[in-house]
């Protein structure tokens, strides 16, 4: 299989009917709790068969290039005759077989284990799983179990490739800073103070409404929300919360309440604070003084800068001088390659024809653009990850759209400047963060451990979970999801990244781009508390948008942008208390973050959702209802080689459950959740 078969991958977020059905077989209990009656029969038992790249089946996440990794197979014990692991090597362009052989059976005497080793090297490599039983043979690889052998969809080895550990194991916590506590009232804009795009700025009570009384000025409204106020509620992110990452939507100085309109790069937005603001809350939040140790990610807005940037200079606002005039000023601007003009100066490239938006050129490799960005000591990037600041990692709005010539991403140019973007970045810090900003399959920036670490996961995590719980998706369209339709989306998109980019990818409910999750399902309370259980312990970053913890209100931009009620911010809050639950649960079971995920039972009759978390320490059952009423659950926790009269406790509620016949049966509340371990 070549490089470029790889991303035949994408789109497998809904599986084929056949290989729906076989994934579905792995949970429903078949047995009475005796070994299973498995045999060397000519037929392959699809229901036995398991492997992910969890702790317990992959020596070797990721591997340095001398790092061989050994591989783990399950099936039913005495089932198969032999196993084989396939490989291609991206070195030589060939495949290659390892022949494995039988390890160990499972804790229950249900399964057989199978192990081979793939030699170290540098290359990427791509593996799947032969498994014979005397004529009959099974394929196995990311995409599920097939009878003929797959072109795509297989396992990821990346040797070399990293995702920073931090990221892997924490939970981030995302502020719209206008929106979240004014910290500082000096800096609070004024009604009038000034006026840009024809918008007179309007300053409203905290608690009011985010439209503006001038039809068409609603990025005119602020509410004095800065960064001495995130710094001032450190306490509640950290402790109250439990989040250790705090993202922040865009902080330079620009003249609207999103900023995703770029003035200046190099200075905090006045309103906002200034530089030296944001360097005490950097060193706040990686202080452990005040709750664990933290990490800082910053929105980039490299795509597009503001129509009032010197770079440009179009409009002005504020007190900002400009040293030279700009490329709209003057085409001997020194700036004037930094943008793409079709007719000098009124007609220009911007992001999706949005006038003050004007689009950054970045030319080819070496060019002023790209060492503005990101190329040398002095580039926007470079400076806010260096001392002083130290920033932890950036969030790349509208990464895909980046390139030359005034054209929309997506193309060879988009992936080069990721390259020597992510090259850049981790000269300064090799443990940085790059997450990309995209709504669909990402996979093109992630397979290869070349550009991003991770994404933001709308599509493998924010889209299935809203139209499975709220049956809306992301933008509040009617669709809804079965749990095995769920189940299926979930695989497919895992399938479709290495395994240390699946634990990056950022699992939000909702962001400042879509409608509230609360509004989505309707105001009820008890689908934000189910949406915070999946989140807590499915695959990825839990990413908290400020407010989601309540079960804050909010339709479309702006309205999902309102002010943090602080009335809200206690335990005495049910979600919040709950989500303070669920992230310590998480935080004390590394098996909920970097552990196998096992599709344990999809029942669609009753809504119901379950899955294993496990690794070598622990093994967790989670299960998820989606119906509003109390239902008594049979989970087949045997599968996680859960043995009989083994106890598990349900560290929601404390109760405990013996298992029996291989199952553990539990009562969980309608949209709720149970979490039981051992």
């Amino acid at each position: 299989m070549s490089h470029s078969m790889q991303h035949d991958r994408r789109g497998l977020r809904r599986l084929p009917l056949a290989l729906c059905l076989a994934l579905t077989l792995s949970g429903v209990s078949l047995w009475s709790g005796a070994a299973r009656a498995a045999s060397n029969d000519n037929n392959v038992e699809w229901a036995g068969l398991f492997h992910d790249q969890g702790p317990l089946y992959d020596s070797a996440p990721e591997p340095t290039a001398s790092t061989p990794v050994t591989l783990t197979f399950r099936t039913f014990k005495g089932d198969i005759t032999s196993a084989n692991i396939k490989y291609y090597d991206s070195a030589d362009g060939q495949y290659h077989w390892v022949a494995m052989h039988w390890t160990a059976n499972d804790a229950t005497g249900t399964y057989d284990l199978w192990q081979g080793a793939i030699p170290a090297s540098s290359s990427e490599k791509y593996y799947r799983f032969q498994i014979n039983d005397g004529t009959a043979t099974a394929w196995y690889n990311a995409a599920g179990i097939t009878s003929s052998e797959p072109s795509s969809g297989d396992f990821f080895i990346v040797p070399g490739f990293t995702t920073p550990s931090w990221m892997k194991n924490g939970v981030m916590y995302q502020v719209f800073p206008d929106r979240f506590y004014d910290g500082d009232t000096s800096n609070d804009v004024t009604n009038g103070q000034y006026t840009y795009a024809g918008c007179a700025t309007e300053q409203h009570a905290w608690g009011s409404s985010v439209t503006a009384n001038v039809s068409g000025c609603n990025t005119a409204v602020f509410f004095g929300g800065d960064l001495a106020g995130i710094d001032q509620k450190l306490g509640y992110i950290k402790n109250t919360i439990g989040a250790d990452i705090v993202y922040l939507n865009p902080i330079f100085a620009s003249p609207t309440n999103h900023k995703y309109d770029t003035q200046d790069y190099y200075n905090v937005d006045p309103a906002f604070g200034s530089n030296a603001t944001l360097q005490q809350l950097i060193t706040d939040v990686h202080s452990g003084a005040n709750g664990p140790h933290g990490y800082l990610i910053l929105d980039g807005v490299f795509n597009h800068s503001g129509d009032s940037n010197c770079w440009f200079g179009k409009a002005s606002y504020g007190s900002i001088t400009c040293p030279q005039q700009g490329a709209y000023q003057s085409q001997a601007s020194p700036y004037y390659s930094y943008y793409t003009f079709q007719t000098w100066p009124g007609s220009y490239s911007t992001f999706f024809g949005i006038g003050s938006m004007p689009k950054l050129d970045y030319g080819a490799s070496g060019s002023a653009t790209r060492n503005q960005i990101y190329g040398n000591s002095g580039s926007v990037m470079q400076t806010w990850l260096a001392p002083p600041y130290g920033i932890d990692g950036w969030r790349l709005d509208a990464a895909q759209y980046l390139d030359a010539g005034g054209n929309n991403g997506s193309d060879a140019t988009n992936h080069q400047i990721m390259r020597e973007m992510r090259t850049a970045v981790l000269a300064v810090n090799p443990d940085a963060e790059i997450l990309g900003e995209y709504w669909g399959d990402a996979s093109a920036w992630l397979d290869d451990g070349s550009e991003w670490d991770g994404a933001m996961n709308y599509n493998g995590f924010t889209q299935p979970a809203s139209e499975w719980i709220c049956g809306v998706d992301e933008s509040g369209n009617s669709a809804s999801l079965t749990p095995t339709q769920l189940d299926n989306w979930l695989h497919g998109t895992r399938a479709d990244l290495p395994v240390d980019v699946q634990q990056t990818m950022t699992n939000f409910l909702g962001s400042h781009d879509t409608s509230r999750f609360a509004t989505r399902c309707g105001g009820d309370i008890w689908k934000t508390y189910l949406g915070l259980f999946f989140q807590m312990t499915y695959v990825g970053t839990p990413t908290i948008y400020y407010g989601d913890e309540y079960g804050m209100q909010g339709g479309a931009d702006p309205d999902n942008r309102r002010t943090f009620d602080w009335t809200q911010a206690t335990t005495a809050n049910s979600a919040v208390a709950l989500t303070q639950k669920l992230v310590a649960i998480r935080n004390n079971y590394p098996a909920l973050r970097t552990g196998s995920f096992m599709t344990l039972l999809t029942d669609d009759t009753h809504d119901i959702y379950a899955y294993g978390r496990f690794d070598q320490n622990n093994r967790i059952a989670v299960v998820l209802n989606g119906t509003g009423n109390t239902e008594t659950v049979t989970v087949p926790v045997y599968e996680e080689s859960m043995t009989n009269g083994s106890q598990v406790t349900d560290l929601i509620t404390g109760s405990k459950y013996t298992v029996s016949g291989g199952n553990a049966t539990v009562s969980v509340q309608g949209h709720y959740g149970a979490i039981l371990a051992q």
